[in-house]
């Protein structure tokens, strides 16, 4: 409570006024998301965004992207280089104030920038209060200017410093350490970035360098067939129905779309939006046009075709989208972002727009297609069926009192506590952890759901095969918020999921099982942030009387140099169920000591590849990402 002192104290001299860049620095979360990976990363899409925008006008082929030895950043492009002559207003030059003003740039109806990503014009100027060094050169008018900053200062006056016939931007900036909790990029992440635009900008070559020497790589992503090759790549890990990608693009004065489509053997719809080139997450008008426009087309096409009968029920729209995966981008002027995250676009009359486009093109397709057309359809029918076949599965089994949450599995050990988000269920792999588990809870608050052994791989089943599963059907009651499109988080009766298995091959397996079910049938948990990873002990390290638990071989090795090799007897923990209770409970379940991990989802689309790939049927997809991401690994136990 604050005092009756301070209450009377409250005036004009307590209104804080941030100038310039100060407030960027002082609340960064709210310009780049977080002071942590995802925030160090958007640094990196600020400025290439920028260069994005350049050649969506048309004035820019080319964009390099340089990871530097000191986890500094370098973006170039060979665009027009930013204007460096004085600004009317300001009275300083252009360049300047891009990088020094909030809220100034090319974006906002000077006729700067017709279509833009980098909508609030906030990006050069943030990432150089967000910087410890920045400085920018411009290749402009015969000219190379340069110009340096610091924190959002300028550090030094826009200088010529040579010639040049070329012209574009280059823009080096290091992030400050006073404002990041960690300094590293990862060059993974940089990378599915960089693909995803220039596959949604086609024609456009970026090149991603990474020069730090213990992961030196050089990337070039271009493809002249755009989102079809979205499509493809997506798709690589998957059997597909019909041989061609569906593809259209459709211009209309000032705006204009392109959907690239193609259903696979697998059983969930993966359908990405954008807008701008901005993932468009939680969809929008654009999203529900196409959808609709789907829908309608193949049922249309189904009765003209006989393929449904008189009799037949209409195709639902989750039937049309099973084994789907399509890219839907639109670009428009003055787009409106809506929701939660400021990812739905709310530009109404783009619904009209997809919906119609996708009407015409769509049908032209099939009618001009028809073998693919068959393909697709059948793959469409079979999908009506298996969604009744789990619909009788679900009422079957909830007749049995499976599915009731007022009916939990015998095997859970429940707790006492009531309010969910005070409650968490350890999901644990094989009885003898589970017994230790039970012993070692607090049992107000703590769960335990013991699994025997490996759940179904569900990225090869559907949901009617899915629910036979006793484990799986375990997991869904004891959720209590059911499962596909049944699924309602607010039932959830636990905040935390947290999967504890054991330190080796068989429990990555177990946890990656897992995680593909959450993921495929219960995205909530993961997309708001219920998922967890227990970390237990690797070793237990005892020297005297002092015992001390290990959780990696370089804190092992770092601990033995510390407190010395003579004396000392090293247990290596193969399984859980090797832990008694108490061991348990202070290594990995105890609210103050314990470290979880949490699951989170950066990237729907990147997601989707990863499990595609690992848990999909085809070898060679999974051998190379494997051996292109092996050297990224930093925690392996074989």
């Amino acid at each position: 409570m604050a005092s009756k002192e301070a209450a009377q104290n409250y005036g004009a001299e307590q209104i804080q006024v941030l100038e310039g860049l100060e407030a960027v620095r002082k609340r960064p979360g709210m310009y780049i998301g977080s002071t942590g990976q995802r925030g160090l990363h958007h640094l990196v899409y600020e400025i290439v965004d920028n260069s994005i925008d350049e050649a969506l006008a048309g004035y820019c082929n080319n964009i390099t992207v340089k990871i530097k030895t000191d986890n500094s950043i370098e973006v170039e492009d060979d665009g027009r280089g930013m204007p460096v002559d004085m600004h009317p207003k300001m009275n300083r030059p252009a360049v300047e104030v891009i990088h020094t003003v909030l809220h100034a740039g090319g974006k906002f109806g000077g006729g700067g920038y017709k279509v833009s990503g980098g909508l609030h014009g906030v990006g050069a100027s943030v990432v150089n209060a967000l910087s410890e060094e920045m400085y920018v050169e411009v290749k402009r008018n015969g000219n190379l200017y340069r110009q340096t900053y610091a924190r959002g200062k300028v550090t030094s006056e826009l200088e010529i410093v040579g010639t040049s016939k070329k012209t574009g931007s280059k823009t080096w900036f290091k992030p400050d350490p006073e404002i990041f909790d960690e300094l590293e990029y990862n060059y993974s992440t940089i990378e599915h970035r960089h693909r995803e635009m220039a596959f949604l900008n086609k024609g456009i070559s970026l090149t991603l360098i990474d020069e730090r020497p213990e992961s030196k790589k050089k990337e070039v992503f271009c493809y002249e067939g755009g989102i079809k090759e979205f499509v493809k790549h997506q798709n690589r890990g998957k059997e597909s129905v019909h041989k061609d990608v569906v593809y259209f693009e459709v211009v209309k004065e000032n705006c204009e779309m392109e959907v690239a489509l193609q259903y696979t053997d697998r059983y969930n719809e993966n359908i990405f939006s954008y807008a701008n080139n901005i993932n468009t997450t939680e969809g929008g008008f654009h999203l529900s046009g196409f959808k609709s426009a789907l829908t309608r087309v193949l049922n249309d096409y189904a009765r003209k075709n006989s393929i449904l009968k008189e009799k037949d029920e209409n195709l639902l729209g989750e039937d049309v989208r099973e084994g789907l995966t399509a890219i839907v981008s639109v670009k428009l002027e003055n787009p409106q972002f809506e929701g939660q995250t400021k990812t739905k676009l709310g530009n109404s009359e783009m619904k009209g727009f997809v919906e119609t486009s996708t009407n015409d093109r769509l049908t032209a397709f099939l009618e001009q297609n028809p073998q693919q057309a068959k393909d697709i359809l059948e793959k469409c029918v079979r999908a009506a069926r298996a969604r009744e076949a789990a619909r009788k599965a679900r009422d079957l089994t909830r007749r049995k009192g499976a599915l009731d949450s007022f009916t939990l599995p015998g095997k859970l050990a429940d707790c006492s506590e009531k309010d969910p988000k005070l409650c968490e269920i350890f999901l644990v792999e094989g009885d003898s952890a589970g017994g230790s588990a039970k012993q070692g809870r607090d049992r107000s608050r703590q769960a335990i759901l013991p699994l025997r052994g490996k759940i179904m791989n569900v990225e090869k089943a559907r949901l009617d095969k899915i629910l036979n599963s006793d484990e799986i059907k375990a997991m869904i009651t004891a959720f209590g918020c059911g499962v596909g499109k049944d699924f309602d988080l607010e039932k959830l009766r636990y905040d935390k999921i947290i999967i504890m298995t054991d330190a080796d091959v068989d429990g990555a397996h177990i946890s990656t099982l897992l995680l593909t079910f959450f993921f495929r049938y219960m995205t909530p948990l993961v997309e708001e942030g219920h998922v967890y990873l227990a970390m237990p002990p690797l070793y237990k390290v005892k020297k005297g009387k002092a015992e001390h638990y290990v959780y990696s071989d370089k804190e092992l090795d770092s601990l033995l140099a510390e407190i010395g090799r003579q004396g000392i007897s090293i247990q290596r923990y193969k399984g859980l169920g090797e832990m008694n209770a108490e061991q348990l409970w202070d290594t990995t379940m105890n609210y103050n000591d314990r470290t979880l991990i949490q699951v989170t989802i950066e990237d729907a689309a990147a997601a989707d590849e990863v499990f595609s790939v690992l848990m999909g049927d085809k070898v060679p997809p999974r051998r190379k990402f494997i051996e292109d991401n092996a050297h990224y690994v930093k925690n392996l136990d074989i």
